[in-house]
């Protein structure tokens, strides 16, 4: 017993010199305002994180379905969306100066949150095995070289940003950032070069046959972020005040996350391949690589790991976040341990059946932050940690949830994400109503 003990405080002395070479991260307490950062470190955080070649991808896969005009209608329906969502949820986080597992401790109960924030934990670490084996598979499948060793390379680089902290997020953006918009920008114009704007304008989609409702395009540009975006506090909780959480939060949505999309969409409408693949040759780093200049594919090369670097981390420090608040622990230990756990899944080649189950849990992320604007913006501000489980705001997460889940199987040309949203907003609200007693008391 008491070599063990010994041992625990040999752990904690090593994590709180680590902490103070690196900085305190706050996992269990609100982010001091000493230890607030400033606009533009909050900033590179968040635009960091959306504009990536995953991005891109998902705007060719959005142009490919709708045909470009309206594919850039989901873009910025879906965007807007999106700043309003992650920029009021990040206003709280600040404001609180908590992470987003303290934040759902007041909305779902001091043990309920587990359920949220586990989840949103776990679909996070998923996302993060997803783009470290696509980063493995587009080096492997370009250059020849192994797939689990280009996967396990890259998994352990972003283990180590992610290890940084904030810090981290803060430097990877401010490399990963300008490198996209001057390649992004010079791979759009030199496609767009080859045809007339008029004709990418005019693009009707893959073979002509644009399928893709509107309502499902906005699903799409939604749900690309809304796991992340639920859990904003973690990173806004770092902004000094209000306006500067929102300013960060545009800084991502629409701006960054519209430029990676049309990145990808101008390239797509402007060559018009049929039946092109994103996920494939059929993109950015693709486009780069064909050109067949040597200084260009190492370019891409560093690109991509730099650019993929940027989203694992952001995914990896949400997910470290979350879970150490749970199991109580450091996030730089979680950090660790679960991006081995991540780069396993890559590695062994399986991430790619991850994508649809991720996809479809998506549906039950988007009621949790509309419960938590209504109760801190409407129902109860301010309101403190007090009971362990706060039935209304489960009651309301399986009412948005299971209508989504309707949603996605009975009117696809709807959007899930949105209708999951308003539903379990709106059901929040009319619960608290209904047992109003009840909620002044908890």
């Amino acid at each position: 017993m008491a070599g063990s003990a010994q041992h625990h405080s040999k752990l904690e002395d090593a994590e709180t010199q680590v902490d103070h070479l690196l900085g305190n991260e706050y996992e269990h307490e609100p982010v001091p305002a000493a230890a607030r950062r400033s606009l533009f470190s909050v900033t590179l955080v968040w635009a960091g994180f959306p504009m990536i070649i995953t991005g891109a991808m998902t705007g060719s896969i959005l142009v490919l379905g709708m045909g470009f005009s309206r594919a850039l209608t989901a873009m910025i329906i879906g965007n807007l969306i999106m700043l309003a969502y992650v920029g009021a949820l990040g206003v709280l986080g600040t404001r609180r100066g908590v992470n987003f597992a303290l934040l759902a401790s007041v909305v779902f109960g001091k043990k309920g949150y587990v359920l949220a924030s586990g989840l949103l934990s776990t679909l996070l670490l998923g996302w993060y095995a997803v783009q470290t084996g696509i980063t493995g598979a587009l080096v492997s499948s370009t250059y020849g070289i192994s797939y689990v060793l280009m996967t396990v390379i890259a998994g352990l680089l972003y283990i180590g940003i992610t290890f940084v902290g904030v810090r981290g997020l803060h430097y990877i953006g401010l490399v990963s950032i300008p490198l996209f918009v001057i390649l992004g920008v010079w791979v759009a114009a030199d496609a767009a070069s080859t045809t007339s704007w008029a004709a990418i304008m005019a693009y009707p989609g893959n073979n002509g046959a644009a399928s893709m409702p509107l309502g499902v395009g906005l699903t799409v540009v939604v749900a690309l972020f809304i796991d992340a975006g639920t859990v904003t506090a973690d990173f806004n909780r770092w902004a000094r005040t209000p306006r500067d959480s929102f300013l960060a939060t545009f800084s991502a949505f629409p701006f960054a996350n519209i430029v990676a999309m049309l990145v990808g969409g101008v390239m797509t409408a402007a060559l018009a391949v049929p039946n092109a693949n994103p996920f494939g040759a059929d993109n950015m780093f693709g486009y780069m690589n064909h050109m067949q200049l040597g200084w260009l594919s190492i370019l891409a090369f560093v690109f991509l790991y730099l650019n993929l670097g940027s989203v694992c981390s952001h995914c990896l420090y949400n997910s470290a976040t979350g879970w150490s608040r749970i199991v109580g622990t450091h996030m730089r230990v979680a950090a660790v341990i679960l991006g081995f756990i991540g780069i396993a899944v890559a590695a062994g080649n399986i991430w790619a059946f991850f994508i649809q189950w991720l996809s479809l849990l998506g549906v039950l992320v988007p009621p949790i932050g509309a419960i938590i604007l209504v109760d801190q913006y409407v129902i109860r501000p301010d309101s403190k940690v007090s009971v362990d489980f706060r039935p209304t705001a489960f009651g309301a997460w399986a009412i948005g949830s299971a209508v989504g889940l309707f949603v996605e199987n009975a009117a696809p040309e709807y959007s899930t994400a949105i209708s999951s949203m308003l539903v379990g907003g709106i059901a929040y609200w009319a619960l608290s109503a209904m047992t109003k007693p009840a909620v002044q008391t908890a």
